[in-house]
């Protein structure tokens, strides 16, 4: 009896890891063959599917609004989505937690994978130009390629997710390649001028890590179906932010100088992924959530940074410091007070 029990779990076990594969999902607590990380297999999350929006009708929206919002990830209630932080070894290979992923992680996977379309925040063309949430602007592998062999997506993944760095001698002086036997510097001919250059050491590569996304930018609309009688929320765009800083050589900040974003995901595609991976609830290890529900209950904490207006500016355009909060509490109010007085009587 004891064997068939055994020879059974080892089946199941390969059966759900053989599913797990095709259908692409989250980390699931199976370290090892025959080995299960708990009392039970954490399938239901990884093998979830996606519960579609409710189909809206132009003619049913009585009422819409934009809205532009930033989660802070230092506030605590954030953290589900912030933590556990990733990490590269000195040979920069990823290094992952085995059983849940941050929401950086999942996206920066699922980006090099090719599952998820990034969208420049800047106009290629029109230096300055930032309407990156418009969605104008696809980074994306060409069909039949991958990461590794489209060199064109490659580059556009590094600029958008990743910084270079040239290699530098101690004078300051870039370091150039030099031939392994005589030890003299390499040289090529450039196709422009035509005169021999000397050829630069290739430039290291400081990939975005969890631990330096400090937002992430929401954009969202706010209606009022009257054919379901609901105010309701769909979320339009992710984008995640960073410091815009120097640096050392360690890696480690210098000077702020502001915050940047990296790029824009349509959320509507990125919910197939989320929804496959489990989120941290600090309150229940049994009851965990995929990231996809947690932005459907709005389980987060976020600040309003700018809604739909004349002169399409921002809140800290006309407000700032605590006249910026009070701003973006108005305009949740405002919407409070329009979903209560449809139902007042």
């Amino acid at each position: 009896m004891k064997k068939i029990f055994s020879s059974f779990f080892v089946f199941s076990t390969l059966t759900f890891l053989n599913a797990q594969n095709e259908i692409n999902g989250g980390p699931v607590n199976i370290p090892a063959e025959g080995v299960i990380d708990g009392i039970y297999i954490q399938e239901h999350i990884p093998t979830k599917r996606l519960v579609p929006y409710e189909f809206v009708r132009e003619a049913d929206v009585m009422f819409s609004k934009r809205i532009w919002r930033s989660i802070d990830m230092r506030e605590k209630i954030n953290h589900s989505m912030y933590y556990p932080l990733d990490e590269f070894t000195g040979n920069q290979d990823w290094v992952k937690n085995t059983t849940r992923w941050s929401l950086w992680t999942v996206i920066r996977t699922h980006i090099l994978k090719g599952d998820l379309v990034m969208f420049d925040n800047e106009n290629p063309d029109n230096i300055g130009s930032f309407d990156g949430d418009l969605f104008k602007y696809p980074v994306q592998l060409a069909p039949g390629k991958s990461y590794e062999t489209d060199t064109t997506f490659k580059d556009n993944v590094l600029r958008l997710i990743g910084q270079k760095k040239d290699k530098m001698n101690p004078d300051g002086t870039p370091m150039v390649k030099t031939d392994p036997l005589t030890g003299e510097p390499l040289t090529r001919k450039n196709p422009v001028t035509g005169i021999e250059e000397q050829i630069q050491e290739d430039p290291e590569i400081r990939w975005y890590k969890s631990e330096d996304i400090v937002e992430y930018r929401l954009k969202e609309d706010w209606f009022f179906d009257k054919e379901r009688s609901q105010f309701d929320v769909r979320i339009l765009g992710l984008a995640p932010v960073v410091y815009e800083a120097d640096r050392n050589d360690k890696g480690e900040i210098t000077n702020i100088k502001g915050k940047k974003i990296l790029f824009w995901l349509y959320f509507p595609h990125c919910r197939f992924v989320f929804v496959n991976y489990n989120v941290y609830n600090p309150k229940n290890d049994a009851q965990w959530m995929s990231f996809d529900d947690l932005f459907q209950k709005r389980q987060f904490n976020s600040t309003i940074y700018k809604q739909s207006n004349t002169f399409d500016r921002t809140i800290d355009t006309y407000r700032t410091g605590i006249d910026a909060l009070y701003e973006s509490q108005k305009i949740t109010e405002e919407f409070r007070n329009f979903e209560h007085d449809l139902w007042h009587f």
